[in-house]
């Protein structure tokens, strides 16, 4: 399997044709009288699936750290250089079982994918947007809501404040100290601004991407899900691409 192969599939996937290609290294290697702990090709192609399956398997979900155990015994016997050949392929054959039913083999989370295009926030040539962006994304495709939703708060919040300094009425968004200020206040600040006027969907969604920011960043108890994400994800998209436009990045 070639490297960009490999690449598109799951990490459960990696780890069994891995392991495939480890019970193959050792057939030939008892086939040419190779010592698989020796310092010979078949010796460092095992040593090199190990270290292959090791890195595969720190992206394996699981439910239990007693999954993990039994997942990281069955790599360690399947790709070790010492294992007799009968426990070697009861180890394959268990580990593949097992990447089969317990893990789930779900693709390698993509951080150009989610809740905003990240090749729009690459056009306003800022770097920190870009950052902020692949975070959030990131976040929202390895099913981590609440570290999502606060980064949306978070560019939400770069965002206006890029709008009204493009508009030169950065004054009107900060404090008596000079300081901007937080989201409550930039939003409602936005919705009041007749300089930037605001299409009607993005006056409806702003509060509710607010309220789901606050809830996210500071509610004690409150640990968002998918959905509550997803309920706002339309409004997101709309939302942030209206004040990037008014602030002259896209």
């Amino acid at each position: 399997m070639s490297a960009d192969q490999q690449g598109s599939n799951s990490a459960s996937e990696k780890i069994e044709q891995l392991a495939r290609e480890a019970m193959d290294v050792a057939r030939k290697a008892r086939r040419h009288h190779q010592n698989l702990s020796g310092d010979n090709f078949y010796a460092n192609k095992l040593a090199t699936l190990r270290a292959d399956a090791t890195n595969a398997f720190r992206s394996l979900s699981s439910a239990t750290v007693g999954d993990s155990s039994a997942i990281a015994e069955l790599i360690g016997l399947a790709f070790s250089a010492g294992t007799e050949k009968k426990d070697r392929a009861a180890a394959f054959q268990e580990l593949v079982y097992n990447l089969r039913t317990t893990w789930r083999s779900a693709e390698i989370p993509r951080e150009d994918e989610g809740l905003f295009p990240l090749n729009l926030l690459s056009q306003t040539n800022r770097g920190y947007l870009v950052t902020i962006g692949r975070q959030m994304n990131g976040s929202y495709t390895s099913g981590w809501y609440d570290a999502a939703s606060t980064m949306m708060r978070r560019l939400l919040e770069a965002a206006i404040i890029e709008a009204f300094e493009a508009k030169n009425i950065a004054r009107k968004i900060k404090n008596k100290a000079g300081d901007y200020l937080q989201l409550t206040d930039l939003i409602n600040k936005s919705l009041a601004e007749s300089i930037m006027p605001l299409s009607r969907n993005s006056k409806r969604a702003l509060p509710r991407l607010r309220d789901l920011g606050h809830m996210s960043s500071h509610g004690r108890y409150f640990t968002a899900q998918k959905s509550d994400v997803e309920a706002v994800k339309q409004d997101f998209r709309v939302v942030l691409e209206e004040f990037l436009r008014h602030a002259g990045l896209l």
